[in-house]
């Protein structure tokens, strides 16, 4: 029988050694209308999310596994895209629930996360006693604690379909934070060059960083009302 150890070691030297030479893909904070199919979403969910371990190499111990996807304005845009075909909605449901949604992002920045790794029971990020706290970061300085972290006890099939990372070995969470401080300051700059999660405890800390597209074009504010109203581009004649 295998020592439940030298298992848990194996697979931190797998995460080691299939994180090595990842590229990093930008992306954009732009709004406007998006082009995407069902079959797009894939793509597009792992353009939004990242991964990162945090190990104590001498021991080739693994203390947290985080993997995160922000449900941006263009993840979003995707998500229903593939929720519409999936659960065959009408064009009038899928345009009242991408309304919604899109809505949703003027007013929080949200992630989904999944994590594992250390004691499961220190790993409940809603609860006081975690043994992580997370913020929102930017290279701007900005560092934003959340306003509201909602426990996933039991992921869906939606959940375990739309975000696969997530097995029955992690945690889930949504994670929510103020698009602005109580001042007005975005909680990410429109300046930043990039943004992320940053997990931090006792054990020491793993940040999760999305680099930002700096050379996007903005898009045209008069386009966002016609790009949300706009069905999404059908395939092969599907609505």
């Amino acid at each position: 029988m295998v020592n439940a150890a030298w298992l848990r070691r194996g697979l931190v030297l797998a995460a080691l050694l299939g994180s090595a030479g990842c590229s990093t893909q930008l992306v954009s904070l732009n709004e406007g209308p998006r082009e995407y199919v069902a079959t797009d979403y894939e793509n597009v969910l792992r353009s939004w999310t990242r991964t990162e371990h945090l190990f104590a190499l001498s021991e080739l111990d693994n203390f947290l596994t985080a993997t995160a996807t922000f449900e941006s304005w263009d993840f979003r845009w995707a998500y229903v895209v593939r929720y519409a075909q999936d659960y065959r909605l009408t064009i009038e449901q899928r345009q009242k629930l991408l309304e919604k949604t899109l809505e949703e992002t003027r007013q929080r920045h949200q992630f989904f996360v999944a994590i594992f790794g250390g004691e499961r029971k220190y790993n409940d990020l809603s609860t006081p006693n975690s043994a992580w706290i997370v913020r929102l970061i930017d290279d701007t300085g900005n560092e934003t604690a959340p306003e509201e972290i909602v426990a996933i006890a039991k992921p869906n099939a939606l959940e375990r379909t739309y975000f696969p990372y997530n097995t029955v070995w992690r945690q889930a969470f949504r994670i929510r934070f103020p698009r602005a401080t109580a001042d007005g300051k975005p909680t990410i700059s429109p300046s930043a060059r990039w943004f992320g999660l940053r997990f931090a405890g006792a054990q020491g800390n793993s940040e999760l960083v999305w680099q930002i597209n700096e050379e996007a074009e903005p898009i045209d504010p008069a386009e966002l009302e016609q790009g949300a109203a706009r069905p999404p581009r059908p395939k092969g004649g599907q609505l």
